[in-house]
């Protein structure tokens, strides 16, 4: 597949090295030489020292061979204009990352296809739904629901509260139970685990189960003394604060702290009075305990520095604050913010890859998740008649090593998947998979 990425940037460049694993022919342009030459020999793809906008460069390029040119520049209409000249040359796909809302709002997409663009991706507005997930239910670090909650997975924390805990797999996630786990984070390797691997404290236990059995799993966990978040503090007033504040429920008190002045008369202007917008450092403490932080159940830090973000957040788990979420935009911070035990951490560039990554492989395959604690991916596949996958119970297949299959959706219910199970063609099949190329998985699913 050829892939053209413009745009040497944090997403660019995460996208460029997470594809060139799956061997694809990717090109990145930049008009940057020195952000180029930042990549290194380590990666295999080519780059271009070149706009995005010249139709010259987009033909030296072989935009007429392209399956898919994305446009992640810091200009949202250098984007635009690079993916309408590249459609107009023959990419099969386009992709643009836009700063504004309104071109994402419910019925901009045939607008956009109309010039040419195939999709639109805000990054802020995608961090700010990951941000509300994780609000919603302050005992879960990470939570995806597909088909509206027919499933869900739930990344949760063990501690030893948890009741489940050093026991087989097998002995307590049968076929009967409802719920499967479908990944271990554990001392920073990722587990697919098998029938006799056991539960520890300080595993992120990744589970599958169905919206109805949330409480259960809750319980099991030992987190039903984790309070539900009312109060929430926002540290830094960007537009992924905006996005999230916006979108978060009605029954949430809000209170953003920025360092700006005249960003704060702005956010006054933008969220009306959907949050109390303070004047201040989030990382003072007096002024945390002025403005009601051992009253607070949520923190979320959003500077555009992963290092305050991460000491922000300590700072609120010391003075009481049960769930933190941190925006970490620096990949290396990712794995010690983990570490320091950060709730809930947020990187635009990998959600956002998520979403583009989705884009390049077939019709069949939805939803594409990257979980950056687990080195891992989550994809929503739908078997195709005849596909292999269709052909015989899951027990009964040579799935890839690192693959499993925590749970279906048909005719918009959800179910767990057991040895015995047989997947009929048309169901949404979800797959968690840690170092497996998802073509190689795609295989399974098509005819």
């Amino acid at each position: 597949m050829k892939i053209i990425i413009a745009g040497a940037y944090t997403i660019g460049t995460y996208l460029a090295k997470l594809l060139s694993r799956d061997n694809q022919d990717i090109i990145l342009m930049d008009e940057s030489q020195e952000k180029l030459d930042k990549l290194g020999s380590d990666f295999d793809l080519m780059t271009m020292n070149a706009s995005c906008t010249s139709i010259k460069v987009l033909k030296e390029a072989g935009i007429a061979s392209a399956d898919l040119f994305i446009a992640v520049t810091p200009d949202e209409n250098k984007n635009m204009m690079g993916c309408i000249l590249a459609k107009a040359l023959g990419a099969k796909k386009t992709v643009a990352k836009v700063d504004n809302y309104e071109y994402v709002a419910p019925g901009s997409a045939d607008i956009f296809e109309d010039l040419g663009i195939s999709s639109v991706i805000y990054p802020e507005l995608l961090a700010a739904t990951d941000i509300n997930n994780g609000l919603k239910m302050s005992w879960v670090r990470q939570r995806w629901d597909v088909h509206d909650g027919a499933l869900v997975m739930l990344g949760i924390k063990l501690r030893e509260t948890c009741t489940i805990l050093d026991k087989p797999l097998k002995d307590i996630s049968g076929p009967e139970d409802p719920y499967h786990v479908v990944a271990i984070k554990r001392d920073g390797d990722t587990i697919i685990p098998g029938g006799n691997d056991v539960l520890k404290r300080y595993d992120m236990a990744y589970f599958m189960t169905t919206r109805q059995y949330i409480p259960f799993i809750r319980k099991i966990v030992g987190k039903e003394h984790y309070v539900d978040v009312k109060h929430v503090m926002v540290m830094g007033g960007g537009r992924t604060a905006v996005r999230a504040v916006k979108t978060m429920p009605e029954y949430m008190d809000v209170k953003i702290i920025e360092a700006d002045e005249r960003r704060c008369d702005r956010l006054n202007e933008l969220l009306d009075d959907r949050a109390l917008i303070i004047h201040g450092d989030g990382r003072d403490v007096a002024l945390l305990q002025e403005e009601g932080i051992r009253n607070t159940q949520a923190f979320v830090a959003l500077t555009g520095n992963a290092e305050t973000n991460i000491l922000a957040c300590l700072t609120a788990k010391r003075m009481g604050v049960r769930k933190t979420v941190a925006m970490v935009e620096n990949v290396d911070y990712v794995n010690m913010a983990e570490s320091l035990d950060i709730g809930t951490i947020i990187n635009k560039k990998a959600i956002s890859a998520g979403h583009i990554y989705q884009m390049m492989l077939d019709a069949n395959v939805h939803n594409v998740r990257f979980l950056m604690n687990a080195n891992a991916d989550v994809a929503e596949f739908i078997p195709q008649e005849g596909s292999r996958i269709t052909l015989k119970a899951v027990k009964d297949m040579r799935l890839p090593y690192g693959m499993t299959i925590g749970g279906l959706v048909r005719n918009g219910e959800g179910y767990l998947v057991s040895g015995n199970t047989r997947i009929n063609a048309g169901d949404s099949v979800m797959v968690f998979c840690h170092n497996v190329n998802m073509k190689a998985i795609e295989k399974i699913f098509n005819k």
